[in-house]
């Protein structure tokens, strides 16, 4: 950042632990995996005397990852990590929605859509259902479902399940940074639109995260730590408020990716 303050992404399963958000974020931005890595990235910085702002790319699905990026940095020493604050998560599930409904719009009303995310634990697959279905209560698609990248019902079997219900076209919306690949399912034309959060929202999202802890860090003198170590007990930052982002609807729509069986 250009007053000297790093911006630091740290990454869970939603974003691939890093690799999803490559080529979507400024290279300033330093994406890091949580745990050793993101330790040594802060220790580091603190010793060549720059702050640090540290975002969990979370997407509402894994407020784990915020309460463990709390306890990495809790563990830093004091003097390494006075300088560093820890923002809200990227989003939260109400964000999600909002997102997902956007790119919803973008899509025929008659293709079924797929919501689709890298497989968590119990929980956070169970939120990616209750997601799919606030995104077909709102919206104008008949059908809605939702499949995991490396879970049960996998996106193959995903599509199959719309094509059983009777839809010949069956739309891929990734409720994650990673972007899923296309499944070949005979008889079904499927298609992959993403990303979901263009870079430009990416950026704008991130810069009102940081605007945001800094505030706090300096009107408050709150750091985010304590906050964020009851993430996971509270589905999120224990801060976070419960209404979604002002700016959910109007981000431009991602490339779209045709796989016709």
């Amino acid at each position: 950042m250009s007053d000297g303050c790093r911006l630091i992404a740290v990454c869970g399963h939603e974003a691939a632990h890093g690799k999803a958000l490559r080529g979507m974020v400024d290279p300033a931005v330093t994406v890091v995996p949580n745990g050793r890595e993101l330790y040594r990235t802060v220790a580091a910085l603190s010793r060549r005397g720059q702050e640090s702002c540290v975002v969990p790319m979370t997407l509402g699905r894994d407020p784990e990852l915020v309460a463990d990026t709390a306890r990495t940095l809790r563990a830093l020493p004091a003097a390494e990590r006075s300088g560093t604050v820890l923002a809200e998560p990227f989003g939260t599930s109400q964000h999600l929605i909002g997102w997902l409904r956007a790119a919803a719009g973008r899509t025929p009303d008659t293709a079924a859509l797929l919501i689709t995310a890298p497989a968590g634990g119990p929980f956070e697959d169970a939120e990616l259902y209750r997601v799919a279905s606030l995104v077909r209560r709102y919206g104008n698609h008949a059908l809605v479902e939702a499949a995991f990248t490396g879970g049960d019902p996998d996106l193959a079997e995903g599509v199959r399940r719309c094509g059983l219900l009777g839809a010949s076209h069956v739309v891929l919306l990734p409720a994650a940074f990673a972007r899923p690949d296309v499944p070949d399912v005979p008889g079904t034309r499927v298609e992959s639109v993403g990303p979901t959060i263009p870079p430009a929202a990416l950026a704008r999202v991130l810069a009102e995260r940081v605007a945001d802890a800094r505030r706090r860090r300096r009107e408050h003198g709150d750091d985010g730590i304590e906050a964020g170590l009851t993430a996971a007990d509270n589905h999120g930052h224990s801060h976070t408020h419960p209404q979604p982002h002002p700016h959910p609807h109007p981000h431009g729509a991602g490339q779209v990716i045709r796989s016709t069986a």
